[in-house]
């Protein structure tokens, strides 16, 4: 399923939340779909914004052209009262899970699951994606004896994350797809380029344009102290 409007079942909480639901609509307009949002407190404070096109794929061209795009309404918005690094990328091979399609691509691959609401007492599972449909994923569990049922059906909105486990399958089938991509495009010439990234994974794709400005020290409304952004 290659549509930019189905929705992300897995998603953040709090300020990652809020950046979220402001640039969601902007990107999708651009062509691609927001993945995750992340923010830490690397060199101070980043906010990491994932973004794919809808076949997966996502180069350096694509990270600069959503960066642009979303800096200066995020500056408008000003979801984070402090000054930020804003880091665009793309997903990477042990990408996050996020949405049906997201587990329906990658059938037959192991995934690392983080559920929100536990599934009879237990909130991690790690097993090979079977099927996943509507809201729900069916995972085979390796560490489950023979004569027990080793499916077990899981609520993408009641995890809180999911992954592809970096495995050499998963490595092999995205310079596959990788590859394929290309050649889709009329960009047969770069294949050597892919194969010798092969050698070696590289980084996933980052566009950082530099830490946004400095923000004034903000007087809080009501009884308080002062509190630098």
């Amino acid at each position: 399923m290659d549509d930019l409007n189905e929705p992300r079942l897995i998603t953040e909480n709090g300020v990652a939340q809020r950046v979220g639901r402001i640039v969601d609509s902007t990107i999708r307009s651009l062509g691609y779909r927001l993945v995750r949002v992340k923010v830490s407190g690397l060199n101070g404070c980043t906010v990491q914004i994932m973004a794919e096109r809808p076949d997966g794929t996502m180069g350096i061209e694509d990270c600069e052209l959503v960066s642009r795009t979303i800096a200066p309404l995020l500056d408008v918005e000003d979801p984070i009262p402090t000054a930020y690094n804003l880091e665009i990328s793309s997903p990477g091979i042990d990408r996050p899970l996020v949405r049906t399609s997201d587990f329906a691509r990658w059938i037959g691959y192991d995934a690392r699951i983080e559920m929100a609401v536990p599934v009879n007492g237990r909130k991690r599972y790690r097993g090979f994606i079977d099927a996943a449909e509507g809201e729900s994923v069916t995972i085979l569990l390796p560490d489950v004896p023979a004569e027990e049922d080793r499916r077990v059906t899981l609520d993408l909105r009641d995890m809180s994350e999911a992954r592809l486990v970096l495995t050499d399958a998963v490595i092999e089938e995205s310079l596959r797809r990788g590859k394929a991509a290309l050649e889709a495009a009329g960009l047969a010439e770069d294949l050597d380029e892919a194969e010798a990234a092969a050698e070696e994974t590289p980084p996933a794709p980052r566009w950082q344009p530099g830490p946004r400005p400095e923000k004034p020290v903000k007087k809080p409304k009501g009884p308080g102290r002062f509190k630098k952004a």
